[in-house]
């Protein structure tokens, strides 16, 4: 007897065929494919310790405990089968043998023709946070969550933190000016569009009525501030009382305070660079104030020491200096024709302390510094910008010969002042001697007035300019 099945017909195995296709295929797009767990060992510090998983460095994980809500962390670095996390949260409650589950990979629309497996979608499990137009005006958390209690944003997709950076030679060189409304930085130290300078200053010298000065008044698209380790306090009247009103309206700011977690500090400003690198990326003139480099450097050095690193300079480890480049090359102009971010960066100076090794590796890094003095604070000079000791290195770039000769003349009779001062206060100057130093100490007063500013009066470029040349014919 023969049992054999008849062989089918065409036209039976076609529609069999299509309709495994079809299962297969509403597999691979609604699945959620399957993940490895692990568990907690152990928790020292700030460092949280996960045996039985493997994902790679930069993932986000849960941690989570019956009766609670998941704890989210970042895998950091890990140790044979043991993987290291640092938590964006409060660990208050975890235990040893909670479930450590990475994050579901975001999914990525299937190619027609494509032959893939469910499980194969998409390695990236890296953050993905809110970026758009719907960012603006308001103020956010390095989670992208609104801190401003205005409702939920609208009008925003999320895209990846991490980001490739753009081919250096594809980049468009600095070739204009940027009008930052700083008289003193205008006439003296001109920005470029797309340049990354330092604001270099000791705690309460006025760094931040600088910013907020220059988040009103430069002449730019969309402004980004990012406020990493900062007081708390600081937030609200940083918004209130110094950006004001009319400031927010074109600006997004990304707040992380310094009460907040060390992964959280560094992820805020990482989350502050890829906003304005949305906008840079889609045509736009970006200003990027983030205060202050210094903080998002020992956020890191918290993190490399918690996980073993050993400590270099005054206690920051190697990898701190290899992130603050990874961050601030990000700025800059963008493809030729497109946008620019022109970014301004502060740096605490310890002890007013120049030799600060984050100070002096951030000099190395940026096209440009800015040094506020406390001793021009201390006697009522604002903004203190300490001309002599300030540079920025595209002025030649995007000034005119006219210009940068008169700005090399201020400096020279501002620096014969200065070393005269002593002289001068005792009584033992005596004019007719020296021609420089009799010009030098009777244009002064003019010249001080051009370096000092009222934090509510705009200076736009033409004027400082015009006041500089006044000056030097007077």
């Amino acid at each position: 007897m023969n049992f054999a099945a008849p062989a089918p017909s065409a036209e039976t195995v076609t529609p069999n065929w299509q309709r495994y296709l079809g299962n297969l295929k509403s597999f691979a797009a609604d699945e959620v494919p399957l993940e490895t767990q692990g568990l907690l060992v152990r928790v020292t510090g700030l460092v949280l310790e996960a045996a039985g998983i493997r994902v790679p460095v930069g993932s986000v994980c849960e941690v989570r405990m019956p009766g609670q809500a998941p704890v989210l962390a970042e895998v950091v670095g890990f140790s044979a089968d043991c993987a290291y996390l640092m938590p964006t949260g409060d660990v208050q409650g975890l235990a040893s043998g909670a479930r450590v589950v990475p994050r579901p990979s975001p999914v990525v629309p299937m190619k027609l023709g494509a032959l893939r497996h469910p499980w194969r979608r998409n390695e990236d499990r890296t953050r993905h946070l809110p970026v758009g137009d719907g960012l603006l005006g308001r103020v956010v958390d390095s989670q992208g969550v609104p801190m401003d209690r205005k409702g939920p944003i609208a009008d925003v997709h999320n895209e990846p933190l991490t980001r490739r950076p753009i081919n250096a030679m594809d980049r468009d060189p600095v070739r204009k000016p940027l009008d930052t409304g700083v008289r003193a930085i205008n006439a003296m130290l001109t920005v470029g569009r797309g340049q990354r300078i330092g604001l270099f200053a000791g705690t309460g010298v006025g760094k931040s009525v600088l910013l907020g000065m220059m988040a009103r008044y430069t002449a730019a698209d969309v402004i980004v501030v990012g406020l990493i380790g900062e007081r708390g306090r600081e937030v609200k009247e940083f918004i209130e009382d110094i950006l004001g009103e009319e400031g927010l309206r074109r600006a997004v700011v990304v707040a992380a305070p310094a009460d907040a977690p060390p992964l959280v500090r560094m992820q805020g400003a990482n989350y502050a660079t890829v906003i304005a690198e949305h906008f840079r990326d889609r045509g736009k003139d970006v200003l990027l104030l983030m205060d202050s480099l210094t903080r998002y450097a020992m956020a890191q050095r918290e993190i490399a020491l918690a996980i073993g690193e050993p400590p270099a300079t005054k206690g920051y480890p190697p990898s701190c200096f290899a992130k603050l480049p990874q961050l601030c090359e990000r700025s800059g102009n963008g493809v030729a024709g497109g946008g620019s971010i022109t970014a301004f960066y502060t740096v605490l100076s310890e002890g007013d302390d120049p030799q600060d090794p984050i100070a002096d590796a951030a000099r190395g890094i940026l096209d440009g510094h800015i040094v506020l003095s406390r001793e021009l604070a201390e006697a009522g000079h604002y903004p203190a910008i300490d001309i002599e000791r300030s540079v920025s290195r595209v002025m030649t770039n995007v000034a005119s010969p006219g210009h940068l000769e008169a700005a090399r003349r201020f400096r020279q009779l501002h620096a014969r002042h200065q070393k005269a001062r002593d002289l001068i206060q005792l009584g033992a100057y005596v004019p007719g001697h020296d021609a420089d130093l009799d010009l030098a100490v009777r244009l002064h007063a003019p010249m001080d007035r051009l370096l000092q500013q009222n934090m509510n009066e705009p200076a736009r470029l033409d004027d400082s300019l015009a006041m500089l040349h006044a000056v030097l014919a007077a």
